[in-house]
């Protein structure tokens, strides 16, 4: 170890004699140990990502996409400040005072860049699992705005700022702010609210009976929320509405209704018992309806024209267009059903009855006779 000592003292005082000035020795040392440290990275790199590939798991290759652009960056960064702090301590003593701060910012900045990389990573690998979009996209906004808030902390500290003073400041601006920009307030605590209370996520068909607002959502945001309604306009909704408003999430409907009356003749009044337990019997044995829900078929009215009854039952799809098409053989079926046993579904008509006619109404012979013509 004494050994090699002595000739690395040798070598760097040869170097030092045939050089001139020792600055340029450390300077060409420091980069040959940057070049040095920069392969050998990418060998370890490639080794890592080739156990990465073979791996199941998406955890690990969101982690090496998140890490391998900043650590290739913070080895450049170490050997060029380096390098700089060197040269400036030759050149000029002041510059090389703000160099170590200026190395400490670029590396806050390295890490948040990092940090932020994650946090896209870990949205993408949710979403991919089939987390509620909603709730992921809103955590990552939070995690982006906590990593933005910090990496400014950070950068006030390293250059000299009073964090305290800035807080401070904070505290009067912030109320400042609020009472100037109430409405924009609202909105992002409106926005908290729909994503943690979750009445509605993105894809959602939501409406609301107290307003003129209905389609799917699009996009939920810290102000607004995007909706596309059913005549593919998009509708920007502030967020503090709905907290004010009350939303209906026809998406997560367990099952859509059918509910109709329907009238035979009042000639076909002897049929109606056996029109109502074929037909009910008919909504038992669809495969297409659900049957732990309530299924009604019951003769209820006597119509102005028709003897009425109603079927009530539900669905098992909650898909509008199968829903239709549904309904539409259950309808079908109802008709065949009458019509198989003779009867026929009625129609609005009337009927004038006349019991008898006044004496004389209508007779021949008391109609006035023509006068005889003359020729």
């Amino acid at each position: 170890m004494e050994q090699l000592k002595s000739w690395w003292r040798q070598s760097y005082s040869a170097m030092t004699d045939w050089l001139g000035e020792g600055w340029l020795v450390d300077v060409l040392v420091i980069v040959l140990v940057t070049l040095l440290v920069t392969l050998l990275w990418r060998v370890v790199a490639k080794r890592l990502f080739t156990l990465i590939s073979r791996s199941s798991s998406k955890w690990d290759d969101m982690f090496w996409d998140s890490l391998n652009g900043p650590v290739n960056w913070l080895i450049l960064l170490v050997g060029v400040s380096m390098v700089a702090q060197t040269v400036a301590g030759r050149i000029d003593s002041e510059l090389a005072n703000y160099l170590p701060v200026l190395r400490k910012v670029l590396f806050e900045c390295l890490t948040a860049w990092c940090l932020w990389r994650l946090t896209n990573g870990g949205e993408q690998e949710f979403i991919r699992r089939g987390r509620d979009i909603t709730t992921v996209q809103a955590v990552s906004k939070l995690l982006k705005a906590t990593i933005i808030v910090i990496f400014l902390l950070t950068i006030f500290q390293s250059v000299g700022v009073n964090i305290s003073g800035i807080l401070a400041l904070g505290g009067v601006g912030g109320l400042v702010i609020g009472m100037a920009a109430k409405d924009l307030l609202a909105n992002f605590f409106g926005s908290l609210v729909v994503y943690f209370d979750k009445p509605f996520k993105v894809g959602d068909w939501i409406r609301s009976p107290d307003r003129q607002i209905e389609g799917t959502v699009e996009h939920i945001g810290f102000r607004v929320t995007q909706i596309r309604t059913f005549d593919q306009r998009p509708l920007y909704v502030p967020n503090s509405v709905f907290t004010q408003i009350s939303v209906e999430n026809p998406s997560r409907m367990l099952n859509r209704r059918i509910n109709e009356t329907i009238g035979i003749r009042y000639e076909d009044a002897a049929k109606m018992g056996e029109v109502v337990n074929k037909v009910k019997a008919m909504l038992q044995n669809h495969e297409a309806i659900d049957q732990s829900k309530t299924l009604m078929v019951n003769f209820n009215a006597f119509g102005p024209s028709s003897l009425d009854f109603f079927i009530y039952t539900f669905t098992k799809t909650t898909v509008w267009a199968e829903y239709h098409e549904v309904k539409q053989d259950v309808m079908l079926k109802i008709i065949n059903i009458i019509h198989d046993l003779g009867a026929d579904c009625a129609f609005p008509t009337q009927t004038l009855h006349i019991e008898s006619l006044p004496e004389g109404f209508g007779r021949q012979d008391d109609a006035p006779k023509p006068a005889p013509s003359e020729h």
